[in-house]
C-alpha cells in the first residue's frame, strides 16, 4: 500500500544528484550536518538546492514575536530549497538539521541548469521531486486547517498511511515512519501532551497502537 510518490522520491535521488554523474563525480561533494546545525538561515542568498540523502531537516520561520513557525519537517529522498531554481533571491525560511547525522547533496542553481540541458530522464525526475514536495506542503495546510486535535492528529496518520502504510495479511495497516512524537505535534499545530491524549484515546477505542515510530492501525475502525 505504500505511497508510489513516496517511492520515486526515494529513488530518484540517484538520478538527480550530480555525484551519480561522472561528469560532476569530481567536483561535487555531499554536506554533512549535526542536530542543530543550519543549512541555511532567512534572508541568505538563495542559489542552491539541496536534496536529502539520509537524516532529517525542518524548515520554518520566526514570526514577529520571535515564536518558531516549523513548515515541515523533510527525510530521505525529499528536496528543498526549490525556490532558489525557481528565481528567488533571498531564503525566505531557514533550514535546520535535526538529527546527527544528516547528509545532504547540495546542487548549485547553475550546475542543475546545466544538468537539465540534455537529460529529459533528470529534468523529469527533478520536476516530480517539486511536484511531490507542493503536494504535500498543500495536504499539511489543508490539515491545518481542522481546528479539532482529534481531527488534525486523523487526518495527519492518514497521510502517514499513504506515504508509508503497508497491508498485513490480517488487513490491519502497518506505518513506519520517520517521526517522533513532538515532531507529529509541531507539524499539526498542538502539544505533544494532547497529541499523546488523542493517540491513546484512538487506542482506546481500537483503532490503533503505537509503538515509537509504527503505528497499527484498524482500517474498520479509524476509516480514511
Amino acid at each position: 500500500m505504500k505511497e508510489v510518490w513516496y517511492l520515486e522520491c526515494v529513488n530518484l535521488f540517484k538520478i538527480i544528484c550530480p555525484h551519480q554523474y561522472k561528469d560532476y563525480k569530481k567536483c561535487h561533494t555531499l554536506s554533512h550536518y549535526k542536530k542543530k546545525d543550519y543549512v541555511y538561515f532567512d534572508k541568505d542568498a538563495s542559489k542552491t538546492v539541496y536534496l536529502i540523502n539520509s537524516g532529517k531537516v525542518k524548515l520554518g520561520y520566526y514570526n514577529d514575536d520571535g515564536t518558531e513557525i516549523v513548515k515541515s519537517i523533510l527525510s530521505k529522498g525529499e528536496v528543498f530549497g526549490e525556490k532558489a531554481f525557481l528565481g528567488e533571491g533571498k531564503r525566505n525560511e531557514f533550514a535546520q538539521s535535526i538529527d546527527n547525522k544528516t547528509v545532504i547533496c547540495p546542487i548549485p542553481v547553475d550546475t542543475l541548469q546545466d544538468m537539465m540541458k540534455n537529460n529529459t530522464s533528470f529534468t523529469l525526475s527533478f520536476y516530480k521531486l517539486i511536484n511531490f514536495r507542493i503536494k504535500k506542503l498543500e495536504r499539511r495546510l489543508e490539515i491545518l486547517l481542522f481546528k479539532d486535535v482529534r481531527k488534525r492528529t486523523i487526518e495527519f496518520i492518514n497521510e502517514l498511511k499513504q506515504e508509508y502504510g503497508q497491508t498485513l495479511l490480517n488487513g490491519e495497516i502497518l506505518i513506519k515512519h520517520p517521526y517522533s512524537q513532538k515532531e507529529i505535534a509541531i507539524l499539526i499545530g498542538t502539544s505533544r501532551p494532547s497529541l499523546n491524549i488523542v493517540l491513546n484515546n484512538l487506542k482506546n477505542e481500537g483503532a490503533l497502537t503505537f509503538n515509537g515510530k509504527e503505528i497499527l492501525l484498524n482500517p474498520k475502525v479509524l476509516a480514511s
